[in-house]
């Protein structure tokens, strides 16, 4: 397949530098593009990389425009990455479609169930008594929806996503566990993407709600009465334990920890591998981990830290000995 340069600009804007007429076989990054390939250039440190690249077209910013036509053609635009984003939109649209009906013939859908005749679901998937899927929603293969979820529009769910699980709720009785049953279900706004294998809890009593444009990555799991707030998105691994609200316009890096019923403010920005142990109030970027090491230098680095208590006490203590000693005549 291919698309002409100037055609690619005239749906999508920015400013074209070179022949319209030009070709475009591909897309690909700055460091393997073909001289049949579009590429991008989204952050100025990677300019080195643009001045070798054998891309026939670069996508960057204004201020790069001086270095991109030093090296060939360009379209320039404000948010190059965002731009970039659009270019696959575009190039997916044009990609031959293969015919597929609109509901696997393996798919298993309750008779109670409602699925908008737009919706697509695709191979082995199940969908429960009383679940409902909205308008140009797509399940991949093999996603689980749970009794009385509700999936809105143009949503995406990967291959093994499971939405309505029980949530992990027990009480602790004569030193066994007894089940809480879990009486809620799933709500998902329009416009959310979920990742392969990710799992989301129903409530305890209430839902648990994902709201509109959230973007789940693989392997998450999203506990029972959890709030994620409109256009949060969340890298691979990320848990999310039971009651936590996140706010909207979040990111959480991959493998962040956030502990039951704490609240993240809207725009907070959560570090890779970081356990949020207390709630935040305000927006701003958080990071709570130790720095990777040399295995000797990190444990004698811990071992200093249990002493951090102590060492407080004893500074406190000295202190008020200093204190004692100015205030005496």
């Amino acid at each position: 397949m291919t698309l002409l340069l100037g055609s690619i600009v005239e749906l999508l804007g920015g400013e074209l530098q070179g022949d319209a007429s030009l070709k475009i076989e591909g897309l690909a990054p700055l460091e393997s593009a073909t001289p049949q390939q579009l590429s991008f250039l989204s952050h100025p440190k990677y300019q080195n990389q643009l001045a070798a690249s054998s891309a026939a077209c670069v996508i960057v910013s204004p201020q790069m425009r001086a270095v991109a036509l030093a090296r060939g053609a360009c379209i320039v635009t404000e948010q190059p990455y965002l731009y970039f984003a659009r270019v696959t939109q575009l190039w997916k649209k044009s990609l031959p479609k293969a015919v597929r009906p609109q509901i696997h013939p393996s798919a298993v859908i309750d008779p109670e169930a409602f699925v908008h005749p737009r919706a697509c679901i695709g191979a082995l998937c199940v969908i429960e008594n009383g679940a409902s899927v909205g308008a140009d929603t797509v399940l991949k293969s093999r996603v689980t929806v749970g009794e009385n979820c509700v999936i809105g529009e143009r949503c995406l769910l990967h291959s093994g996503v499971v939405i309505g699980a029980d949530g992990f709720g027990f009480a602790p009785n004569a030193g066994a566990w007894e089940k809480i049953e879990q009486l809620g279900a799933v709500r998902i706004g329009n416009d959310v993407e979920i990742g392969a294998n990710t799992c989301i809890d129903r409530g305890a009593l209430q839902d648990t709600v994902i709201e509109d444009g959230v973007k789940l990555d693989n392997l998450i799991q999203i506990g029972h009465n959890v709030q994620v707030g409109k256009h949060t998105a969340m890298a691979g691994c990320v848990g999310v334990a039971g009651s936590a609200t996140i706010g909207a316009h979040c990111t959480l890096g991959g493998g962040a920890i956030v502990l039951g019923h704490l609240a993240l403010a809207d725009e907070v920005n959560i570090s890779a591998a970081s356990v949020v142990t207390r709630s935040l109030r305000k927006p701003g970027h958080y990071t709570g981990m130790f720095p990777i090491d040399d295995n000797a230098a990190w444990e004698k680095n811990a071992a200093s830290l249990k002493q951090l208590h102590g060492l407080r006490d004893r500074i406190r203590s000295l202190e008020d000995k200093l204190t004692t000693l100015r205030d005496r005549p």
